[in-house]
């Protein structure tokens, strides 16, 4: 069977210089980091590693830059703000494939900032070539970012050929907390799925109603499942072409046992307006003009009445406009919730995604959950059922 490789597999650290592949595609403003969390994700790591006598080389990527230097787009300023952080010195050392950025490694002790890996097309282009001079900038290498593991790039799945690798601390926690939800959870089991479209989440849905025994849906994606089922959502977003996908996917759901709840009352209004006014309305009553904006709060109590009963919670999406009051009642009704479950040892819950961590933040709920991913893409596709590049690259 297969196992994912940890630090204690690579032996002795002292002296090593271990590679670190992050995640520091963080929000920035005036140069302060306005979200922490894909930096605290690694501090246990990086620490670990000093502690153990190694040196600690990170390597990111920052936006999309095309493979070229674009200079707003430098790691260079995030230094300073790594280095209050994680309350140890971080020295930047510039470009990766720079002779000078090679001599102040080997030369040198404690952590180095590498330059942004995507000023080189052979990052996304996982070319062979780049991700040997990576691997020569270091003794070993640690993935701690599991918001990356979906992509198959030189510093994420190429480089683990040339080097010993491993998996960071957060990596592990990510990977466990997942396969605890979706592989061996305490039943009952339920998945909350937000989001504007099925399009997006076809093959998350389809996976999860063959393992959920509960599946909650929000956002304008559930308006779609609502219009399969023959209800007037009125002037509502929705995806009128894929209503036969719905179909299919509550008929998937009814095989598998697997129960799909949807919003009997909803809250609209004629525009995403609040001085418009929001009402709450059951489904038969809403008008041809009228436009969904959030579940109702008799939902949000009917939501929350099913899930006091399960074990496990795995969220992804919000179940509105969480972002315009009064749109982000359902979202903050449930997620609190859910949250205060987990604090009282009532349930596991597990989220994921950027549009879900801004939601549960904006809920106060964030941290009372059992575990908040800090990844988008790669937690979606773990909810697909996909192994991810960057973690097969990890597997002995």
């Amino acid at each position: 069977m297969s196992k994912l490789r940890t630090i204690e597999d690579l032996g002795n650290l002292s002296g090593k210089k271990v590679l670190l592949r992050a995640d520091l595609n963080v929000p920035v403003h005036e140069g302060r980091i306005t979200d922490l969390t894909r930096v605290q994700s690694i501090k246990k790591t990086v620490l670990h590693l000093l502690k153990a006598g190694a040196d600690v080389i990170l390597l990111s990527h920052f936006e999309r830059p095309g493979g070229k230097v674009v200079p707003k787009m430098s790691l260079a300023p995030l230094a300073p703000c790594l280095e209050d952080e994680l309350d140890v010195p971080v020295k930047f050392v510039g470009d990766a494939l720079d002779a000078k950025t090679a001599e102040a490694i080997a030369e040198g002790e404690g952590v180095f900032l590498v330059e942004n890996l995507r000023f080189h097309p052979g990052e996304e282009k996982n070319l062979t070539s780049f991700a040997k001079k990576l691997a020569a900038l270091g003794d070993l290498y640690i993935n701690d970012a599991f918001s990356s593991a979906h992509r198959a790039h030189a510093s994420i799945e190429g480089i683990t050929h040339h080097l010993p690798s491993a998996a960071g601390f957060a990596l592990v926690e990510e990977i466990e907390a997942l396969e605890t939800a979706l592989e061996n959870p305490e039943r009952p089991v339920a998945a909350v799925i937000g989001g504007a479209k099925i399009s997006t989440k076809i093959a998350t849905l389809e996976n999860l109603v063959s393992k959920m025994d509960h599946l909650f849906l929000g956002g304008a994606m559930a308006n779609t499942f609502l219009a399969a089922r023959g209800e007037n959502i009125g002037a509502s977003v929705s995806e009128p072409g894929l209503i036969e996908v719905a179909k299919r996917i509550m008929a998937k759901a009814e095989q598998a046992g697997c129960w799909i709840h949807l919003p009997a009352e909803v809250t609209v209004a004629k525009q995403m307006d609040v001085t418009v006014g929001a009402i709450a309305l059951p489904l038969r009553a809403i008008e041809d003009d009228d436009m969904i904006f959030d579940i109702g709060p008799r939902a949000a109590d009917n939501y929350i009445r099913v899930l006091k009963r399960c074990k496990t919670v795995i969220w992804n999406g919000p179940l509105e406009a969480f972002e315009i009051k009064p749109f982000d009642h359902g979202t903050t009704q449930v997620a609190r919730a859910v949250g205060n479950l987990t604090k009282r040892g009532k349930m596991v819950s597990i989220a994921g995604g950027g549009d879900t961590v801004a939601a549960l933040y904006n809920a106060a709920a964030k941290w009372k959950f059992s575990h908040v991913s800090t990844a988008g893409g790669a937690f979606l596709e773990w909810l697909e059922g996909k192994t991810q590049p960057g973690i097969k690259a990890l597997m002995s």
